[in-house]
């Protein structure tokens, strides 16, 4: 192994991405970064450094310890990369899965039938309709000329 890889192939080899095109991709749409700055899929990866990746809504930071181009079966993943992310990032994913139905992006379609009885019980029906006290005509309440 040596002690540099290609950045999309590390992403790909070490299971962070299903494949090195979707890896490729992240990289060039900026949600790859190295030391904070934003890193081509061609980009040279060394030991010891961090790379964060944005899967929103979390910010996920691995410290590499091998570098690889070959992937590797699950359990070998322990040898390629420390988690160092954040606490607070999987905070905000646990209050984006409790509450993923209520930031349903604009034009995704009907809620489900789990999402609609959860909205159903958060919210609680509005019964429309007259008091049960006026027994007048409507016509009289608003003087409407019919």
């Amino acid at each position: 192994m040596d002690s540099t890889s290609r950045l999309d192939k590390w992403l790909w080899a070490a299971r962070i991405f299903k494949t090195r095109s979707i890896a490729a991709d992240a990289c060039k749409n900026g949600r790859v970064t190295i030391g904070g700055a934003n890193a081509k899929p061609s980009r040279p990866l060394k030991e010891g450094e961090v790379v964060s990746v944005k899967k929103p809504p979390v910010t996920y930071s691995f410290k590499v310890l091998k570098c690889i181009e070959r992937r590797v079966g699950a359990k070998l993943i322990p040898e390629i990369y420390e988690n160092v992310t954040d606490p607070k990032q999987y905070e905000l994913l646990e209050m984006s899965r409790i509450s993923g139905f209520v930031d349903r992006a604009r034009g995704t379609g009907r809620p489900t039938k789990k999402e609609r009885r959860a909205l159903d019980s958060f919210v609680e029906p509005m019964v429309f309709g007259l008091d049960d006290e006026y027994e007048g005509d409507l016509d009289d309440e608003f003087n409407f000329d019919i």
